[in-house]
């Protein structure tokens, strides 16, 4: 069933569900483009991995699996549970290994980079941390070769390069190998996401890739109009009144459509 939303649905930018909204949108936009470059290009999903400290993964709202132990409670006594044991109270310890996914197509003749896509995750974006530090070298690194490097921003909250800074709510930026200029593809909250051109090696032209699509598909396969709940707030950033009261009226619209039995 398709969202509320033209374009992109800003309460998938939940921290706590964006990992699967993550992980899925990587999944979609790679096996698009494989069915459109083989057998010439290969597409791969890799993975970079760094440590972050706990409090930038407590920011990321990253449940801990490990935990520390503290000594034993003193325990709250009573006339009913005198005889309960006392408790060991313990500290969550967090996996410091964050793996941050990626998406390369390759020449197929001799396995080199050709393109890399970035969609950026909340910890790209938290100022101050690893993440944003690591998302910055690779971008630089990037840059600086003969690869064209692609990033898409789908989360209105955390910081931008200054190139793209406060022009949209979404974007999409494309630099080509050997080109100065970057393309942008700027897309408001009310827009449909764009159409965008991931380039390969002459002669091949470019392929375009659908983000609507891709988003759309995902949407219907993880069935997120039955696990998202729009009767909570949205995340932040807080949306102007205008965009708020937009919001609040295409939900209710949607939800009146569900309710509508079939004609």
């Amino acid at each position: 069933m398709a969202g509320p939303f033209p374009g992109m649905d800003p309460y998938l930018e939940e921290p706590s569900g964006w990992p699967d909204l993550h992980n899925r949108l990587i999944t979609a936009i790679s096996d698009e483009l494989a069915a459109q470059v083989a057998p010439n290009y290969i597409v791969r999903i890799e993975q970079r991995v760094y440590i972050a400290s706990a409090d930038e993964l407590a920011r990321q709202v990253i449940a801990p699996d490990v935990y520390l132990v503290r000594g034993p409670s003193a325990g709250r006594q009573s006339a009913s549970s005198a005889t309960i044991s006392p408790a060991t109270l313990i500290e969550p310890l967090y996996d410091e290994e964050v793996r941050d996914h990626f998406i390369e197509i390759l020449d197929a003749r001799n396995r080199e980079v050709v393109t890399t896509i970035k969609v950026l995750s909340p910890a790209n974006k938290l100022s101050g941390s690893r993440g944003r530090r690591q998302f910055h070298r690779k971008r630089r690194a990037v840059l600086a070769s003969p690869t064209h490097w692609i990033e898409i921003d789908l989360l209105r909250e955390g910081q931008r390069p200054r190139e793209v800074g406060g022009k949209s709510d979404y974007y999409a930026l494309l630099r080509r190998t050997g080109q100065q200029q970057y393309e942008v593809w700027y897309c408001g909250l009310r827009d449909p996401l764009p159409t965008i051109a991931v380039p390969l090696l002459p002669p091949h032209p470019d392929v375009p890739l659908d983000l609507q699509a891709a988003l759309d598909g995902l949407y219907a396969r993880a069935f997120y109009a039955l696990n998202v709940d729009y009767r909570w707030p949205l995340p932040p950033p807080p949306l102007s009144p205008p965009d708020a009261n937009w919001v609040a009226k295409r939900v209710r619209a949607w939800g009146v459509s569900r309710a509508a039995p079939p004609a």
